[in-house]
């Protein structure tokens, strides 16, 4: 009896110091589990966030840009040698030749645009066939940024853009007359635009989008997607990021600009897809991350959701103008 007394004394203190060592190691592997959970999340949040703002710039600046082609071509079309664009393009000559095909007019850019919000220099150069009717359904023009360097006034982020982009006026129409006109539709391509960051990383971006001009209190251009990759359609935006990873970024609800909110995106939804996540961005929002109504001079919120490693659900709100 004494000696399973003393078995069972010693085999207590024994068991109690193995019992705490067990907790010990399971409590480290839990803070190991939730440190490597949050330090994969912070690398996530980081990529997302940067992309997710890569691609809103790229995308508003190509839209731009654009629009400054469609203002030229349905102001004074390809005629004179020189263009005034002074209240159209702001900070920006036009240099016009019609002696080869095709007729060009090259853009050079020097300055803030008409609404201060970027600083623009460089080179875009406008390509059309002969005696082009802009008006006419199915036109197209090339549309070449050359060393396009964009900086955003906001937070002098810039990005400088080189290569080619096709814009067609699919539905025919010019944008002077769209009161009057049910709807007018252009389209966006390209097959390669070099996109250089403000990290000095330069990647590649193809283009497939197509833009929808209605009237109602003003203009409002309606944006989606026409790419297809496997089982996700509406992209846009796909290519490599930043990051050297490879990218989508789907419309899967189309992006609304009103001329009324002051030129602002009111609603919308993006799928931001590439190896470390797939990521859910929703414009159009109030602080409380529900559907706002035109704020006016007050910012619109975006919702940037995605899912961790663990299966837990992140959410970024913040503010954008």
């Amino acid at each position: 009896m004494k000696q399973n007394s003393l078995s069972t004394l010693f085999r207590k203190p024994i068991l109690g110091a193995l019992f705490i060592v067990f907790l010990s190691v399971c409590f480290w592997a839990c803070q190991k589990n939730n440190a490597d959970e949050d330090s994969a999340n912070q690398q996530t949040e980081a990529q997302i966030t940067a992309h997710a703002d890569d691609q809103a710039q790229f995308s508003t600046d190509m839209d731009a840009v654009a629009d400054d082609a469609n203002l030229i071509l349905e102001a004074s079309g390809i005629a004179s040698k020189q263009m005034d664009l002074n209240g159209l393009v702001c900070n920006a000559t036009a240099d016009v030749d019609t002696t080869g095909n095709p007729w060009k007019i090259t853009v050079t850019y020097n300055g803030l645009n008409c609404l201060g919000t970027h600083s623009r220099s460089g080179v875009v150069a406008i390509s059309a066939a002969p005696r082009l009717r802009w008006a006419t359904a199915g036109s197209a023009i090339t549309i070449t940024a050359q060393n396009l360097k964009i900086t955003r006034v906001s937070d002098n982020k810039s990005i400088t853009l080189n290569g080619a982009q096709t814009y067609t006026n699919t539905s025919g129409g010019l944008l002077i007359n769209l009161s009057a006109q049910n709807s007018i539709t252009h389209t966006i391509t390209s097959n390669g635009i070099a996109v250089k960051f403000d990290d000095n990383t330069t990647r590649t971006w193809q283009v497939a989008k197509r833009r929808v001009f209605s009237y109602n209190n003003g203009a409002v251009i309606t944006t989606t997607g026409m790419h297809t990759e496997g089982n996700q359609d509406n992209i846009a935006e796909w290519g490599t990021n930043r990051f050297g990873g490879s990218f989508t970024s789907a419309t899967t609800s189309p992006v609304v600009i009103r001329q009324d909110c002051s030129f602002r995106i009111t609603s919308g939804q993006i799928r931001h897809v590439n190896a470390l996540v797939d990521a859910t961005l929703t414009f159009g929002l109030n602080a409380a991350g529900q559907p706002a109504s035109c704020p006016g001079s007050n910012p619109y919120y975006y919702k940037l959701s995605w899912t961790g490693p663990a299966g837990n659900t992140y959410n970024i709100i913040a503010p954008y103008r």
